[in-house]
């Protein structure tokens, strides 16, 4: 069986102002092309569908001309919510729309409960696992902490429950939203970080054929079972260096897996420039980047008069501006955003408790309410983003 595995649309987002709705209208329209052009026997979307909870009607427009023509295809279409969206809109109309081969699935709930794809071989028992967000599912995996892996690992106990019932020689198939221990992580994503736990290990995926990752926006292979198809446009220029791919997955009789990426169209590449205004301004050698979305980074000790209108004489299209000013070896000062880059919520309010003490941190009761504070306030925006 020939699967695409895709994610991380976040239809309606835009990178830094500028709307990329255009641009994914176009990647829609080489996932359908793929699609026919290479006997794709299904659609694996890992969630991120959208880029927040309540999208602009300009991209719920895009994503049900999406719908439409995967329904067309006659290609069986599998998705799950990621943590950008919201569960209850993308999964309005699931049972409707499960009629025309696009399955949606939302319900954590309904994690051990399969979409049957079947090919010459056999079939292929494919499970979809939203975005669990630990505090609001426990009670339904009964799980004993607040955990990623805690929940994940609950749901996958459903999915080989589900499978062990299943006729010999079924294959399988896992989609999951999450943050698996291997993955490289990027600027433009929304951190899922629970009880200090970020990633959850590639084991918990132990006993499936396939499992289709999404939520870090770089393609990767954790294991040859275990894969991030990454988004399929670049969100942050942290992401210059990507090539941003969908995975074509082949399934054999026995379930062995052969993996191949395809590009994705680039709608304008990404530069990352460094140096002095006047070196940027007059290096013949840049000229390449004239075209590109710009990121520039100035050295210059002096901030210099009108950087970005002066910038955007020669690229058109910079679009962030960043300064740090050269220094001398013996000066060894940061800037505040050098200093933050990298920590995390946590350990930025410890730093700032050892500041304030005069260089004492907070003892383990004090990081443990320091913890709390900072779930709590999680759960309450992914609360609020269910009720809306």
């Amino acid at each position: 069986m020939r699967l695409l595995h895709t994610s991380d649309w976040h239809l309606g987002r835009s990178f830094h102002r500028v709307s990329m709705l255009d641009a994914q209208a176009a990647f829609l329209d080489h996932l359908v092309a793929t699609v026919r052009d290479r006997d794709v026997d299904a659609v694996l979307v890992a969630g991120d569908v959208y880029d927040r909870a309540v999208p602009p009607l300009a991209a719920v427009a895009l994503f049900d001309e999406a719908l439409h023509r995967l329904a067309d295809a006659g290609v069986p279409t599998v998705m799950i919510s990621g943590n950008h969206d919201s569960a209850r809109r993308l999964g309005v109309g699931a049972g409707l729309i499960d009629r025309a081969g696009i399955h949606l699935r939302t319900d954590p709930a309904g994690c051990g409960t399969p979409v049957l794809l079947a090919d010459e071989h056999g079939p292929v028992a494919c499970y979809g696992l939203p975005y669990l967000e630990p505090a609001l599912v426990r009670n339904e995996f009964q799980a004993e902490r607040t955990a990623h892996e805690t929940v994940l690992a609950a749901a996958m106990e459903r999915v080989r429950a589900d499978l062990a019932t299943r006729e010999p020689g079924t294959r399988s198939v896992v989609l999951a939203h999450a943050f698996v221990v291997g993955g490289q992580a990027s600027d433009s994503e929304r951190d899922i970080t629970v009880g200090g736990v970020a990633a959850v290990p590639s084991g918990v995926f132990h006993g499936v054929d396939y499992a289709a990752l999404g939520h870090l926006h770089g393609c990767q292979t954790i294991t040859e079972r275990v894969r991030y198809s990454g988004s399929p446009l670049a969100y942050s220029f942290s992401e210059a260096d990507h090539r941003k791919t969908l995975w074509i997955v082949d399934l054999d009789a026995t379930g062995a897996v052969t993996a191949e990426r395809v590009d994705c169209p680039v709608p304008r590449p990404l530069s990352r420039l460094r140096g002095t205004l006047e070196d940027l301004l007059e290096d013949p050698a840049l000229e390449r980047h004239e075209e590109s979305f710009v990121e520039a980074t100035l050295t210059d000790a002096v901030r210099p008069a009108d950087p970005m209108a002066r910038l955007t004489a020669r690229f058109p299209h910079t679009l962030h501006l960043v300064f740090e000013p050269e220094r001398a070896a013996q000066d060894t000062t940061d800037s505040y955003a050098q200093r933050l880059r990298g920590r995390s919520d946590q350990q930025i309010a410890e730093d700032f408790v050892a500041h304030v003490r005069g260089g004492n941190g907070p003892d383990d009761r004090e990081r443990a309410v320091l913890r709390s504070a900072f779930e709590d306030v999680r759960v309450d925006a992914a609360v609020r983003e269910v009720a809306r």
